[in-house]
């Protein structure tokens, strides 16, 4: 347990809580490297399979947290690059990159840098509360933490150059039909509706999950044909493994695979 982040672990989930309620579950410097500490923690540990984030209260996240952050503007540029921008792509990109599903579980408000760590999460679950928007450009600066670049890819350049440019929120209905969410829930139902998701994942096998999420993550930045030999050598990363020949072996034998990760 922390202040910040609370994480709780059952069953093989890790449920990492942002717990700022009182400021909106906003990111801080603290948040950031609390997140950066468990999902390392997290990666090392063989009994957990996947994570969900969440938020304490009524928001998921407002985004960053303005007042921490002018405070490093008024230092400089090369502060602020050092300090805020890089930290927060850097958590970014470790949750696009994470070799574990991670799920968003929104519960409420999305904005900014909010709405880009569910822009990097691999898959993400709505309540009909949940809204999102990326109010940056109303504050005088782009995105920083990969919004520019990962919702164009997500919604594609014209729908996330609306929402970049206008900073108007849209509604969790409207998040699922542009592909920002895999889909929404009521909003008593997010948790269960999440946790199930990753349990489906979970019957699968842990190095076949990883190969994938590896795949398509850089798959998607390159050109076809590198993402082509990004994707076989996945394939061979896991072709020696016990898991491909139980996943075939039980898929002859027309019964449930028992995967075990090697």
């Amino acid at each position: 347990m922390t202040d910040v982040v609370n994480c709780a672990i059952s069953d093989g989930i890790a449920i990492f809580t942002l717990n700022r309620p009182e400021k909106l579950n906003a990111i801080n410097f603290e948040v950031i490297e609390t997140l950066l500490a468990l999902l390392d923690t997290i990666e090392r540990d063989p009994e957990v399979n996947a994570v969900i984030v969440t938020g304490a209260g009524r928001a998921f996240s407002a985004g960053a947290d303005i007042a921490e952050f002018s405070t490093v503007v008024a230092q400089g540029t090369v502060t602020a690059l050092r300090e805020f921008v890089r930290r927060g792509q850097r958590l970014t990109a470790r949750l696009e990159n994470y070799p574990k599903p991670i799920i968003a579980a929104v519960n409420g408000l999305a904005f900014g840098g909010g709405c880009e760590i569910t822009e990097a999460m691999h898959l993400a679950v709505a309540s009909e509360h949940a809204s999102f928007a990326k109010p940056e450009i109303n504050l005088g600066f782009p995105p920083p933490f990969g919004g520019t670049q990962r919702l164009p890819r997500l919604v594609g350049r014209k729908r996330g150059l609306e929402l970049l440019l206008t900073g108007d929120p849209i509604s969790a209905e409207t998040a699922q039909s542009i592909g920002l969410v895999n889909r929404v829930v009521p909003h008593a139902e997010l948790l269960d509706a999440a946790k199930g998701l990753a349990r489906r994942i979970m019957e699968k096998s842990p190095l076949a999950v990883a190969a994938t999420l590896g795949a398509v993550t850089r798959g998607l930045n390159v050109s076809i044909d590198e993402g082509l030999a990004i994707e076989a050598m996945h394939f061979g990363l896991v072709a020696p493994t016990e898991d491909i020949r139980e996943g075939i072996s039980a898929f002859l034998a027309k019964r449930p695979a028992r995967f075990i990760g090697r």
